[in-house]
């Protein structure tokens, strides 16, 4: 199993950029593809961004493609989501989730509020 801790939220003006992290601890990362998700308010949550577990395939929802990018380094344990171009409606806690076929794994989330 694998324990995760998202950082690099905050506060930006509308058409700046953040990047995101995911740390994942525990045994076999590199097995899981991994999810980032957000909440925005009032709304249910949403898939952003995936990356396979050896990072050679990706996926984005229709209103973050060409603005996200989603990566990971197996080697030091990291999923990260740089955003640029950030709009207001990006605003959301930012959640990611590792998974295999026989574990879920869920960050505590991290607050994005974009801003002017």
């Amino acid at each position: 199993q694998v324990h995760l801790v998202e950082s690099g939220g905050g506060t930006v003006q509308p058409g700046g950029s953040l990047r995101l992290s995911c740390a994942a601890s525990g045994f076999g990362f590199s097995d899981y593809t991994v999810t980032w998700y957000r909440r925005r308010p009032g709304e249910e949550r949403e898939l952003v961004a995936q990356i396979s577990a050896v990072g050679r395939s990706t996926l984005y929802s229709d209103p973050v493609r060409g603005r996200f990018t989603v990566s990971r380094d197996n080697t030091k344990n990291m999923v990260w989501l740089q955003m640029v171009n950030l709009k207001p409606e990006d605003t959301a806690v930012y959640l990611c989730q590792a998974r295999t076929g026989l574990d879920t794994a869920w960050g505590q989330g991290t607050q994005v509020t974009v801003s002017s």
